[in-house]
């Protein structure tokens, strides 16, 4: 329950902001936001009762709509009690009337927190790094590309687009004039930034057309986690404001580049604040060696974690700046696992492997949890790769989205650290979502085997 006080300041501040509506989120296993808007009156009165629920398929549900119902996650549909997390609570700028929103814990009538939910599978990992005296510290750089609004992109092709009808065209990376020509949608993705508490950092032009990327700035890793989960809603409904659509796809263009989310990750002693990842000389330690081989050994078995669709495989294929191992290098942007130059208490290591298109705390929980497992385990990184790791063979990371479902179920130091119902569940998802894209005929098979086998 909450404090009594603590109810009452976030009630004057709703009044003194004229907020009479609140929207309660949760994150579904695809990162979308779900959840119930509601008046101020109602929100209170269920802070005070526990009296906000909604059903626990969510945490179930495919992009498509269906449910993956199993000994887990059972056709009862039974009701799980939202908990708001009130250092959360923003305002929602884009809405017409002052709208406020929260970010939410889902747990059961006898308190236990949810196991299907993105935003506790998170907090299993870092529980154990808190049970070790460690404190994870991410930063995510999200790409993105913008596209042309239209009323049904299933049957038109999705095209990029540039302000005033203009179509970006051909490869403009770090081009400050493209910057420029979208600066009234990027000033308000500012301000709603602002708004919702979210901290940004660099923005920049990316390689494709009317691609760019967002840093968010580094952080604790739930809080961070929680920003970008903000954050990627904020992209697209400012987008709709400026008649246009974003997104995410890791894949949108198979001719450009893909879009990724990096993550850089490293991690703090708890008592002193010093990154454990270097020594007092500045070298790299062997915890962060073992990080970086935990990275190594089991992102093959968490692929579907954070290469999530079949399009996600698609970002490998294209040769356009997309890992397709995990060596790892300092300052080499073609391997999988790169160590960026700086000081020793910035000393990390950056996973390029993750898509765009992830729910943002299973992503960064994966790759925790990966490195995680190396640090206990003591597992040996692999020498440092020097070159142009496009043109190794080793390490690859799997090919096909099923391998990287099969690879999953298979690896039970991964499914002990995100709970086993989960992992289960997660994965049928993951199948159902497969099944219902191989069920669709796609323009190849109609182009070239339509009319001539």
């Amino acid at each position: 329950m909450y404090d009594a006080k603590r109810i009452e300041e976030l009630d004057n501040w709703l009044k003194a902001k004229n907020i009479d509506d609140i929207e309660c989120m949760v994150a579904d296993l695809a990162g979308i936001a779900r959840g119930k808007s509601m008046p101020r009156v109602k929100f209170i009165e269920g802070l005070k009762t526990r009296g906000l629920r909604m059903p626990e398929t969510v945490f179930g549900m495919t992009i498509h709509g269906d449910y993956a119902i199993n000994e887990y996650l059972q056709e009862i549909d039974r009701d799980v009690i939202l908990m708001p997390d009130l250092d959360t609570v923003c305002t929602t700028p884009w809405q017409p009337e002052p709208t406020a929103a929260v970010i939410c814990d889902s747990v059961l009538e006898s308190g236990e927190p949810v196991q299907f939910a993105p935003r506790q599978i998170l907090k299993r990992v870092l529980d154990l790094y808190e049970a070790e005296g460690w404190q994870p510290i991410v930063a995510p750089e999200f790409e993105f590309y913008l596209i042309e609004r239209q009323d049904n992109v299933e049957s038109n092709p999705i095209s990029p687009i540039g302000a005033s009808g203009r179509r970006d065209v051909g490869s403009a990376p770090y081009s400050i004039d493209s910057l420029d020509e979208f600066a009234p949608y990027f000033d308000e993705v500012y301000d709603s930034c602002e708004a919702q508490n979210i901290n940004v950092d660099t923005l920049i032009h990316e390689a494709g057309p009317a691609q760019f990327e967002f840093n968010v700035i580094h952080g604790p890793a739930m809080s961070v986690a929680d920003q970008s989960f903000l954050f990627k809603r904020i992209i697209r409904q400012v987008a709709i404001r400026h008649n246009m659509f974003a997104t995410f796809l890791a894949s949108p263009y198979p001719e450009q580049y893909g879009s990724a989310m990096h993550i850089h990750q490293s991690v703090c002693d708890l008592k002193t604040g010093d990154n454990i990842f270097a020594t007092e000389d500045g070298e790299n330690s062997e915890l962060f060696l073992s990080h970086i081989a935990g990275l190594q050994k089991y992102l093959h078995f968490a692929m579907p974690m954070i290469a999530p669709y079949p399009n996600s495989y698609r970002r490998f294929s294209t040769g356009f700046s997309s890992p397709t191992n995990t060596h790892w290098g300092r300052e080499n942007r073609s391997v999988g696992l790169r160590v960026p130059g700086g000081p020793k208490g910035a000393r990390r290591i950056e996973n390029r492997v993750a898509g765009s298109d992830v729910n943002p705390y299973f992503a960064i929980a994966t790759s925790l949890a990966c490195g995680y497992l190396g640090m206990k385990e003591g597992l040996k990184a692999s020498p440092e790769f020097k070159g142009n790791a496009y043109e190794a063979n080793s390490r690859a990371l799997p090919s096909h989205f099923l391998d990287g479902v099969n690879k999953m179920r298979r690896c039970e130091p991964l499914i002990e650290v995100l709970g086993e119902g989960f992992v289960q569940t997660y994965l049928e998802v993951k199948e159902k979502e497969y099944e219902s894209y191989s069920a669709v005929l796609n323009p190849w098979e109609k182009r070239y085997l339509m009319l001539s086998v």
